[in-house]
């Protein structure tokens, strides 16, 4: 055991449980509350990962003033040499994958699979921000009056205040803090309390990589406690938050009384058009893989197919096989394709719509909990499917955040469009279609922030902004170069070197 967590003694009916620990100007430490939770694997919930620190203000307070004096020498470091440090982090991370990806599963569920991607886009964004040290590009441009520069750069914000969701419990991290400490900022680190333990081994490895003493401080506990004192802190003047649309509201409202930086990234209610003409078989392989992966548990899984009359039944026909035969179970078994939902809250929300969704549309396969042998354990959902689903039902319009798949029958390109579009989110759609016109039109008419063609709507790549439209989020990108506007101030300079006063705009118009 390192200082990051202490083993209570062995139990007699099972093995030891750690206690982990905060992390707090380079050191690990216990909350100044003295309480802890349990962290359980969503699959096996007799299985407990470890107990975590029930952080409090003052632990915010202690690691926002850790931040506060870390920053000066931070910022004031090269960025090319902050990128070194994230060059370093992300070879861990590889080196590490194997080890991560079993601990992510064991904590949030989703099969090993998928959490060795959410590990390696972690490394991706690690290695892209490393590069960006080398590339935080301004802009120098041709002044109006003789004998003067001008050009502008980026400069940090100061301290970030880092709040992430359960689901994507290391690439999310990864893609707020990476971009967040090479431009310079320092990090005051919340992560969901479903997932403590994913987020404890992240930043184990940023102190091994050889970020210095309080440039990242990470303080678990709840979103009343924890998080809101992150977000009412004013030394904190930039928040970056996932999560739910109900917590986003709540941390803009609080944010704005101190006019922060808020950048957020919420809910989404993602669609796949599938048109007369596309290859069926192909659309079947997407809108499984985008809406039963994660066990739907993404923001931008596939929980509505919008297609063409002509091809419901075939269709219908190969997706209902094919969920059917999808098995259930631990997410270590390298067999399972669907692991648990995250909790028995989210189990009883995902219940309460299958049970609206038997009053609006008809149920052709799954809809219930699974409790079979094992899996009674457990947080398990059948991968359920609803056809003659109408675009205005609920079902269709409400994020349920688990595997519900709606099957919307419509008339044409047109109507499919105005179904893809009606709806309060914008984050992630896709169209299959053999018809090149079509598809262009779909990129030009889907109001997403992002659009497939002939692919489901998850799997973005690190160099390419992420984000929503409408009430996905608030503008803001996350991934490629754009996430650096979240962390970053522009500030334009002016260089004149013409050895007398030149007035702006006045001495142009005199020459």
């Amino acid at each position: 055991m390192t200082d990051t967590a202490t083993t209570d003694a062995r139990p007699a009916d099972g093995p030891a449980v750690p206690t982990f620990r905060l992390f707090i100007a380079g050191q690990w430490v216990d909350s100044t509350s003295g309480r802890t939770f349990e962290s359980h694997n969503p699959a096996d919930n007799r299985d407990i990962i470890g107990r975590f620190q029930q952080g409090t203000a003052a632990d915010v307070a202690m690691a926002v003033r850790a931040a506060d004096m870390a920053g000066g020498l931070w910022r004031r470091t090269p960025a090319p040499k902050r990128g070194e440090i994230m060059y370093r982090f992300g070879a861990l991370m590889a080196d590490h994958k194997e080890r991560l990806s079993r601990a992510m599963t064991r904590e949030m569920g989703k099969v090993i699979a998928e959490a060795r991607g959410d590990v390696q886009e972690g490394i991706d964004i690690a290695f892209l921000m490393a590069g960006e040290g080398r590339r935080m590009f301004g802009d120098t441009v041709p002044s109006e009056l003789p004998d003067k520069w001008a050009m502008s750069i980026r400069q940090p914000l100061g301290i970030a205040g880092i709040i992430t969701p359960w689901n994507f419990p290391m690439a999310i991290p990864c893609w707020k803090m990476m971009p967040a400490l090479v431009a310079g900022n320092t990090v005051v680190f919340k992560p969901s309390s479903d997932t403590p333990h994913c987020a404890t081994l992240l930043v184990e490895l940023m102190a091994e990589a050889g970020f210095p003493a309080g440039t990242v401080n990470l303080v678990t506990g709840t979103g009343a406690e924890v998080g809101d004192a992150i977000v009412d802190n004013p030394d904190v003047p930039v928040i970056s938050f996932t999560g739910s649309s109900l917590t986003g509201r709540h941390i803009a409202e609080r944010a704005s009384r101190r006019l922060k930086r808020v950048s957020l990234e919420l809910g989404g209610k993602n669609a796949i058009a599938v048109m007369a003409d596309a290859d069926l078989d192909l659309a079947t392989d997407g809108i499984l893989w985008s809406a039963f992966g994660t066990t739907g548990q993404r923001c931008t899984a596939a929980s509505r197919v919008v297609v063409e009359r002509r091809v419901v039944d075939p269709l219908l026909e190969r997706l209902v096989k094919r969920a059917t035969d999808l098995r259930l179970g631990s997410g270590l078994d390298e067999n399972v394709d669907v692991g648990p939902l995250i909790n028995a809250a989210a189990v009883e929300k995902v219940a309460s719509y299958v049970g609206i969704g038997r009053g609006e549309a008809e149920l052709i396969t799954g809809g219930d909990v699974a409790r079979d042998g094992d899996l009674a354990h457990g947080h398990f959902f059948r991968p359920t499917i609803f056809s003659a689903v109408k675009p205005m039902d609920r079902i269709a319009q409400e994020e349920i955040f688990g595997p519900v798949l709606s099957v919307i029958p419509v008339d044409d390109y047109a109507a499919a469009t105005t179904a893809v579009n009606q709806t309060r989110y914008g984050l992630s759609s896709s169209i299959f279609t053999r018809d090149a016109n079509t598809a262009f039109r779909a990129m030009r008419d889907f109001e997403t922030g992002i659009v497939y063609v002939n692919a489901g709507t998850t799997g973005a790549e690190t160099h390419l902004p992420f984000g929503g439209w409408k009430e996905t989020g608030n503008g803001h990108r996350e991934a490629g170069h754009a996430a650096l506007d979240t962390f970053t101030e522009w500030k334009s300079i002016y260089v004149d070197f013409s050895g007398r006063l030149q007035r702006a705009q006045i001495d142009n118009q005199e020459l």
